[in-house]
Parts: structure tokens; C-alpha cells; sequence
């Protein structure tokens, strides 16, 4: 607890925020040490989680070259979705993947799950704009994304989870929002590829993912390896026992 301490009150000394600092030292969930140049000096299951993206940086989420680089089209593509599902795009963002997926539910639900108000402020107005009806915004918090329980088909995550404050209880609280046979899908670049031209804490490995999914319990169903540079990893929630 002492060492811990030090360690918060040396980061402050150099100008850095440790983000709820007294609350995870009582949280067993995770441990705080210096922080590397694009993380917050906080560590989950073995890894430091990274800055978050802000609302600023919505031009490079949109940017043109993104579906070639990406190849998001096949992520969306490759999502298994019924007309009638319920989905959760968490981090929604600019709404990026919002929207294509709203075709794809034409009788369902998309909600867009953001913890800034300005990122949902801009689905909000594509929303009116395109006249689109089957999304609903969601100003989710640091550790909960504020869905309905049991109410979830799929929830999906684009390279975001990894910036989460708290993935444990982001996790659990997901795990409560998906229906028995929900699935999670999250999609993160490979950590294994050293080609991959992303920072290294906005990477992650299927081993690390894979870790961090069976501590709230949710069952890996496949790992995905047709988009260029990202895992695509596919998790359920376990059906209810009869």
C-alpha cells in the first residue's frame, strides 16, 4: 500500500494525473505505477491502459483512407446480424459503424454507446439529418455503458476497448446487458504484428483479450483474422442452464 502510494504522489511530483488513484488501490482489479508516454499509469491483468482518444481526433476515425486501410467493410460484413437485432456499438464515436449497421437491423436497434457528449452530439445530428430511426444514443460512464439488462443480440467494440479506465467492470456490465447466447465481438490490432503501424498500448493480443474476457466469464466462440491489421474476436455470454 506504501509503495503504491509513492508511486501516485511520484507521478503527481511530475505533473501527471493518476486517475482515480485512491479508488484502485482499493480495487484489486488493478495496480498503478509510472506511466509510459501513451498510458495512464494504470494496469489491468498485466497491461497499461492507454489514453483515450478524444473527440478531436473524430477526423481520423472518418478519414477516407480508413475503409481501404481497414477494411472495415468486411468487419461489417462479417458481423452475423438478423433484421430484428438488438445491438450496442460501445464507443461509438463519430457513429462510423452506427449507421451501416442500422441498415443492416432494419427491424431492430443500434444503440451508440459514448462517454462524450460531443461524439454523440454528432450521431444526434447525422441521425436527424439521414432520418434514421432505429438508433438511439447512450451517454455511457467510465465504468458502465448504461444498456438494459439482458436486451443485447451483439454488442460490439472497434478499437476501443483498450482505452477503457475500467475494462473489468465495463466487461461486466456488458456481460449484464447481452441476452444468454449474446455475443461480444471486439476488434483490436494485433499486438503480434510488428507491421502493424499503431503505438504499442493501442494494440492488443488475442492472448490478452482472450484473458480478460474468461475473468467476467464470457466464453470465446473464434478469432477472425480476414481484416488486414486487427483481430476480430467473437465472445458469448452463456445460455441460460435449463
Amino acid at each position: 500500500m506504501l509503495i503504491a502510494r509513492w508511486m501516485i504522489y511520484l507521478c503527481l511530483a511530475f505533473g501527471v494525473s493518476a486517475i482515480n488513484a485512491d479508488a484502485d488501490l482499493e480495487n484489486s482489479y488493478y495496480t498503478t505505477g509510472l506511466p509510459s508516454r501513451d498510458g495512464i499509469g494504470k494496469f489491468y491483468m498485466g497491461r497499461e491502459i492507454s489514453h483515450v482518444m478524444g473527440h478531436l481526433g473524430a477526423g481520423w476515425l472518418e478519414r477516407p483512407e480508413r475503409e481501404r486501410q481497414e477494411r472495415t467493410d468486411l468487419l461489417i460484413a462479417g458481423l452475423s446480424l438478423s433484421d430484428d437485432y438488438v445491438v450496442a456499438d460501445i464507443g461509438a464515436g463519430t457513429g462510423y459503424f452506427t449507421f451501416p449497421i442500422a441498415q443492416r437491423v432494419p427491424q431492430g436497434k443500434v444503440f451508440a454507446v459514448d462517454i462524450q457528449p460531443q461524439m454523440l452530439a454528432r450521431i444526434a445530428r447525422r441521425k436527424t439529418l439521414e432520418k434514421v430511426v432505429n438508433v438511439e444514443t447512450v451517454l455511457g460512464e467510465q465504468d458502465d455503458p448504461k444498456l438494459p439488462n439482458n436486451q443485447i443480440d451483439v454488442a460490439f467494440i472497434v478499437d476501443a476497448y483498450h482505452e477503457f479506465s475500467f475494462p473489468r467492470e465495463m466487461g461486466e456490465r456488458l456481460k449484464e446487458s447481452l441476452k444468454p447466447g449474446g455475443q461480444l465481438v471486439l476488434v483490436e490490432y494485433r499486438a503480434e504484428d510488428p507491421r502493424v503501424p499503431i503505438k504499442r498500448l493501442h494494440k492488443m493480443s488475442e492472448v490478452q483479450v482472450k484473458q480478460e474476457m474468461a475473468a467476467i466469464g464470457l466464453d470465446w466462440l473464434r478469432t477472425e483474422s480476414y481484416l488486414p491489421q486487427q483481430h476480430v474476436l467473437v465472445f458469448q455470454k452463456p445460455r441460460a442452464q435449463p
